[in-house]
């Protein structure tokens, strides 16, 4: 599969308004077109399927020619799955980026809560900030965060 930066992702090569560790910015780098998910692994940055994953999710980079395609990090490599049939780490993929807009939003009393968002390193990680960001946010905001973990 072969990504491309989103203009989401070009704007934020230049504003590093996310923050991306050094490892991540320099694969974000190769992400030119031309190259292969396996070729920029291949490179030498030491990058892990699992952070292409979490770029692709907080939409800094896109399948070329906008076809989705599974990554084996994303697929279900004996994860467990609840009832939408996802596994633990794509309810993690798709979870985190609510997460993460959510606890921003709170601004200066989020800026705790958005830390341990960020340092969350999977699923269960997220459940268990997810009653802190619902009490933070309210139910309502807290909604879609709430889908993307249980549905």
């Amino acid at each position: 599969m072969i990504l491309v930066k989103t203009e989401t992702g070009q704007q934020v090569l230049k504003d590093r308004s996310v923050p991306l560790s050094p490892r991540q910015r320099t694969a974000f780098i190769l992400f030119d077109g031309k190259r292969s998910v396996d070729d920029v692994i291949a490179a030498g940055a030491g990058i892990a399927r699992e952070d292409i994953d979490q770029m692709v999710a907080l939409g800094l980079l896109s399948p070329l020619g906008g076809a989705v395609a599974e990554t084996p990090a994303s697929s279900a490599e004996g994860a467990p799955k609840a009832g939408s049939g996802r596994s633990s780490q794509q309810r993690y993929t798709d979870a985190y980026p609510i997460a993460t807009r959510l606890t921003a939003s709170l601004g200066l009393k989020g800026v705790r809560l958005n830390l341990q968002v960020e340092g969350a390193g999977g699923y269960e990680d997220l459940v268990a900030l997810a009653p802190k960001i619902r009490a933070a946010v309210g139910p309502e905001k807290a909604e879609p965060l709430d889908r993307a973990l249980y549905d």
